[in-house]
């Protein structure tokens, strides 16, 4: 797989403020939904210009999470979104990490009359069942991406493979998450199936953890990875590489390097998908910078199989 990057764009608000953390990203409206991984709030990318969308409450009176200011126990943590209906419309699901209490939480976000909306639910006892189901303890779980394959939500956990953790998924009912998160349903009759695990290889001795996930055409998925060297779930590493890789199952069928952007290893966090044939296609992704005072950056890419 040959990766080139056609643009970079840095993500800032309509004030000039950088958009933090990028995480994930969707299709919403006439534009993209950015997550913010340390924030309430997503960003409306629309035509080079950004709208903050608010999608949780404060949480403890914050809006902002970070280290410095003692408060990143409280963030978020939103880490994957994908596009979903709701009563026949399109919206945005977004899923927390599950890697603490506070990330527990899932956002569906829509549009009406071409006005922001955003619903939450806390879903920490399906997060508990994911983590049985996948053998973890409660402070290994990292869910970071998510796409539908076979009709069916399927929910990578990044792992740490250097550890012996390696990157898996389970599937769940997506439309009976959608309806839980909205309010339809009781979250008690969510289940998750359908353990897999996946080796993408590492660099530098690091192993290369899937970020994200997008469905293509064919069945197959699109995934993003980080060869990041952190000790735990929760804090961050140095980021040795990146890549892209499609997987048919657990099969990595054709994997490539992410160039470095600006001299720095881009450690993508969210994809979305423009074009795609046999032949490769052309993809968004988000990078996070792991700096709240940097903007983080908007990549088109374009893929060659």
């Amino acid at each position: 797989m040959r990766i080139e990057v056609e643009s970079v764009e840095a993500l800032r608000f309509e004030d000039g403020s950088p958009v933090r953390a990028a995480s994930a990203v969707a299709r919403f409206g006439d534009g993209l939904l950015v997550s913010q991984d340390d924030a309430t709030s997503a960003c409306w990318w629309r035509s080079g210009v950004g709208t903050p969308v608010r999608l949780l409450p404060p949480v403890d009176g914050h809006d902002t999470f970070s280290a410095a200011e003692h408060t990143k126990e409280l963030k978020p943590d939103l880490e994957a979104a994908l596009s979903v209906t709701l009563d026949d419309a399109p919206a945005v699901l977004l899923l927390g990490s599950g890697s603490t209490g506070s990330r527990m939480r899932a956002v569906v976000a829509g549009l009406r009359d071409g006005v922001p909306w955003a619903v939450s639910r806390d879903l920490s006892p399906l997060y508990t069942r994911v983590g049985d189901l996948l053998g973890l303890d409660p402070d290994q779980l990292n869910l970071e991406g998510a796409c539908v394959l076979d009709g069916a939500l399927r929910w990578f956990h990044r792992g740490r493979p250097s550890a012996g953790l390696p990157s898996s998924s389970v599937d769940l009912d997506l439309a009976a998450l959608v309806a839980a998160v909205a309010g339809r349903a009781e979250p008690a009759g969510l289940h998750a199936t359908g353990v897999l695990t996946y080796d993408l290889g590492e660099v530098e001795g690091v192993g290369l953890a899937i970020t994200d996930a997008v469905t293509l055409p064919d069945g197959g998925a699109l995934v993003s990875a980080a060869a990041e060297d952190s000790p735990n779930a929760y804090d961050d590493g140095p980021v040795r590489g990146s890549a892209l890789a499609v997987l048919d199952g657990t099969r990595v069928r054709a994997t490539g390097p992410l160039p470095a952007i600006g001299g720095r290893v881009a450690k993508v966090e969210g994809l979305a998908l423009l074009a795609w044939d046999q032949h490769g296609g052309r993809v968004l992704a988000v990078v996070d910078e792991d700096d709240p005072t940097a903007a983080s950056a908007l990549l088109t890419l374009r893929v060659s199989l």
